[in-house]
């Protein structure tokens, strides 16, 4: 299982979550792999131990996969949630009131986003 955060601007313009997983199928040499996502571009970026980004919404559709660093994410409303490497944040608020990030631990976020093409499916499927 790929644990998989998904953030999105509900009706009301405020972002939300919800926690679960990308979905795996069985494939090749016994490993589970999702389908392919349609991608426009992948980038890497680190930011050091410390830091943080106030209010503010995803710059597009994308995939956030978290390699180094813990980070705490807040909604306006006051909801929390962790990232830990080896999670994928599906980023989804690009309009609305935004979130915040902020490291938790003492090592830099390194990550890779992936922006996701226009209409490309990512088969989420949130937790029970």
């Amino acid at each position: 299982m790929i644990r998989c955060v998904r953030i999105w601007t509900a009706e009301d313009e405020n972002s939300q979550f919800e926690e679960g997983s990308l979905a795996l199928a069985p494939g090749a040499h016994g490993d589970l792999l999702s389908g392919k996502i349609a991608s426009a571009t992948v980038t890497f970026q680190e930011t050091p131990p410390g830091g943080t980004l106030e209010w503010h919404t995803a710059p597009r559709r994308q995939l956030v996969v978290t390699l180094a660093g813990t980070l705490d994410f807040k909604t306006r409303g006051g909801a929390h949630f962790t990232i830990r490497p080896g999670d994928v944040l599906l980023a989804e608020d690009t309009a609305g009131s935004g979130h915040t990030w902020r490291l938790t631990d003492d090592q830099p976020w390194r990550r890779m986003y992936v922006e996701l093409a226009d209409g490309a499916e990512v088969a989420f499927t949130r937790a029970p």
